[in-house]
């Protein structure tokens, strides 16, 4: 494990950097795996590294380790991907950040048309807290590697404008809050700059920090269905053909189950993974 420091890895975006054992422990943490764990598994991966190795072959084997030992760790450490699984359309994303902002507190309409000034605009989500309106809107990559740029905020900017001079014409309307713009990705750097400089709100996979899509996640247990590891791609698909984005949904729909024809007994562990997820 002495030589580790010293290997470079390749990311999903090609770039290549320098292993960080404290990365892998981190999002090994994140798990909820105890210590002891997280050590072992650190200890087996890293013996396995060779110089060129990818970003994704460490993941495989440290979710492989994580998954021998408990489901629900394996998918807790998953949930990147599992939310690059919700496409290949940006619907089930749409939705999926409808239902978080739900649990927060938030009155959630999806896919709305609102008039502009100039034209009519498709918002993703409009929100509503406090007697306020939010606008927002959603970019999803179902590559992993790919970052939300700065044309992003600069076009969706625009549309808010847009949306909220004729807003204000609209006396039936609550207050319009900043508009939003969410990715599963990250923001580039410029994309950050202009977010803060036209007052847009940025919310990314790490962005704000301590408040970005993962902590929102686990702060309120609102995992995705594509985290479980013991349902089929198949069988995810079919859920998420029924709006059924989170595994909350699926506690309250499990008569969906009985339709993929899920044996009892399989049906009896699916839920009880559900369950520690949803209740940790």
């Amino acid at each position: 494990m002495n030589t580790h420091h010293t290997i470079e890895i390749i990311k999903s975006s090609g770039q290549r950097v320098k292993f960080s054992l404290d990365k892998l422990r981190t999002s090994l943490k994140h798990s909820g795996a105890d210590h002891e764990l997280v050590e072992e598994i650190l200890s087996k991966v890293t013996e396995e590294l060779y110089e060129g190795i990818t970003t994704n072959e460490i993941y495989n084997r440290a979710y492989a380790l994580l998954k021998q030992h408990k489901s629900v760790y394996a998918s807790k450490y998953k949930l990147k991907k599992a939310i690059y699984e919700l496409g290949p359309t940006g619907f089930p994303f749409e939705r999926f950040v409808g239902a978080i902002l739900q649990y927060s507190g938030y009155t959630v309409n999806i896919d709305v048309v609102l008039n502009g000034a100039c034209v009519t605009h498709e918002i993703d989500v409009v929100a509503e807290k406090n007697e306020m309106a939010t606008v927002i809107e959603c970019k999803f990559h179902n590559e992993e590697g790919r970052n939300c740029n700065v044309k992003v905020p600069l076009y969706i900017h625009s549309r808010y404008n847009d949306v909220k001079a004729h807003w204000v014409t609209n006396s039936n309307n609550k207050p319009l809050d900043k508009g939003w713009v969410v990715t599963n990705t990250r923001f580039t750097e410029d994309a950050l700059a202009y977010g803060k400089c036209a007052n847009l709100y940025l919310l990314s996979w790490d962005h704000p920090t301590n408040d970005g899509l993962k902590d929102r996640i686990d702060r309120l247990s609102l995992y995705p269905i594509t985290v479980s590891t013991l349902l089929t791609d198949r069988e995810k698909q079919f859920l998420l053909g029924r709006n059924v984005v989170l595994c909350r949904q699926l506690v309250r729909d499990k008569f969906f189950l009985d339709h993929l024809g899920v044996s009892m007994e399989r049906k009896t562990k699916i839920l009880n993974e559900i369950d520690q997820l949803c209740n940790p």
